[in-house]
């Protein structure tokens, strides 16, 4: 039997509040209400609402590519109050793209018997991209959902999505 989790991909307050240091934008703000949905029907259900955060050091080297954002500690790293985790709901800190790269992520799913993973959030040509990679690299089956994705880049955002189908072999639906 398919064990699945959904992952909830970088939800936080400098990526989807417009105010926030690396904002999405519009684009951000209108996949909250799809992703609460999911969140719903997968608590209903009984299946894993994983939260994946980006949660930098205040001197990370990534941001010599983009500005400061989500770092440790402060409220641009807190996950949006509309999608807040309910008490027992497994956060995953992470400091690179990959929701896999140097955290706890894998292990974790592996000793629930997670086998097939949902993917939902931002940025979808970044870190949505590199997770479902590194998920497909580690045998899971991976489910993006168009419409609870985003980027701040819509053909970056189209690019990825054909990547992901076309050569990772993630269902995109």
């Amino acid at each position: 039997m398919t064990k699945r989790a959904l992952l909830v991909i970088d939800m936080l307050n400098d990526f989807i509040l417009p105010q926030g240091s690396l904002t999405v934008g519009p684009a951000g703000e209108e996949i909250v209400p799809l992703i609460a949905q999911k969140i719903a029907e997968f608590r209903e259900a009984g299946q894993a609402v994983i939260y994946i955060c980006d949660n930098h050091k205040a001197d990370d080297p990534e941001f010599a590519m983009f500005p400061p954002h989500c770092i440790a500690g402060t409220p641009g790293a807190e996950i949006i109050g509309a999608l807040a985790p309910q008490r027992g709901e497994l956060i995953i800190p992470k400091r690179r793209y990959s929701a896999f790269f140097a955290t706890q992520l894998d292990l974790c799913l592996r000793e629930m018997g997670i086998t097939e993973l949902v993917l939902v959030g931002v940025c979808t040509n970044i870190c949505v991209l590199y997770t479902a990679c590194d998920a497909r690299m580690r045998t899971y089956d991976v489910t993006v959902l168009r419409d609870a994705v985003a980027s701040f880049d819509p053909e970056a955002h189209d690019f990825a999505l054909e990547q992901m189908e076309n050569v990772l072999g993630v269902e995109v639906k």
